[in-house]
């Protein structure tokens, strides 16, 4: 399943590294990033779903290979380098899509009321440690090894860069998910930190900080099992000047041109929000 470029980037020659790419929204970055020309490394805990992304970009005619990785295991990263090293060559681009969040990091109540302290209910004084610790890990470890790894390869190289994944949870806590919203500010404080760190080495770093798009991960927050609205939906698209979902497509654009060396040579240390207005509106 092409998807549709909303202009053309020439990324011919380049080998891109995708994380976390088994999901909706970084498969889509795969296949997009393949369609302009470059070779993609799809890396997933899942190695099946990336398997059948990879699969599926190359019977469109483009080159891909999925491998199997935890971004917080250092030693597969390696290992995961040197293999794509051998299949399709030293890693040019890298996109940080791996994350997300986990209930045992999660309140059930938006606002401490004193009666939910004797409930059967998760509050905030039983966030499980272990929990929040994991959220923290998966989205800001795995965004810092993987760069740790594959950013070796561009030393000394023209036009390679990183894109990261933050959200608007960066700019704006939302209720019920402290440790990803804290992971993902973590993530953009980083990518500013990064972009200087490796400005006079020539590699750029970006990030997207995407608002609300319906993936595997947050379908049941968003509706229940009969499809319906979920009262937490009802608030985001109040909050959205746009009154609606962002379409996965809708991404694309800012991705490719974070990516492109010739759109945004001198772009870096940016975190784009892509929200329908979410994070400008103040609810009057």
């Amino acid at each position: 399943m092409q998807v549709t470029l909303p202009f053309s980037v020439d990324l011919k020659g380049k080998v891109a590294v995708v994380t976390g790419a088994g999901g909706v929204l970084c498969s889509m970055f795969s296949r997009a990033v393949a369609q302009c020309g470059a070779k993609v490394a799809l890396l997933d805990r899942n190695e099946e779903a990336a398997a059948q992304v990879a699969r599926e970009i190359c019977a469109e005619g483009f080159e891909a290979k999925a491998y199997r990785c935890d971004v917080l295991d250092r030693a597969a990263l390696e290992q995961v380098r040197d293999s794509v090293r051998q299949d399709l060559g030293s890693c040019d681009i890298l996109i940080n899509g791996a994350g997300g969040n986990n209930p045992r990091a999660t309140t059930a109540d938006e606002f401490l009321e004193l009666e939910n302290v004797q409930k059967d209910m998760t509050t905030f004084f039983d966030l499980d440690p272990a929990g929040v610790e994991f959220v923290f890990n998966l989205n800001f470890l795995g965004t810092l090894l993987p760069t740790q790894v594959f950013a070796q390869d561009m030393l000394g190289r023209q036009g390679c860069c990183v894109l990261n994944i933050s959200s608007m949870n960066a700019y704006t806590p939302l209720t019920k998910i402290p440790a990803y919203s804290g992971a993902k500010a973590a993530v953009s404080n980083f990518t500013q930190w990064l972009a200087v760190y490796f400005a006079k080495a020539g590699i750029r770093v970006n990030a997207i900080a995407p608002g609300f798009f319906v993936t595997q991960q947050n379908r049941d927050l968003l509706f229940d099992q009969q499809g319906n609205p979920t009262p937490r939906t009802e608030k985001i698209l109040n909050s959205t000047p746009m009154g609606r979902f962002g379409e996965a497509q809708e991404l694309i654009g800012a991705v490719l041109f974070l990516l492109s060396q010739q759109a945004a040579s001198f772009v870096t240390g940016v975190v784009i929000p892509i929200d329908g207005g979410f994070n400008a509106y103040s609810g009057v």
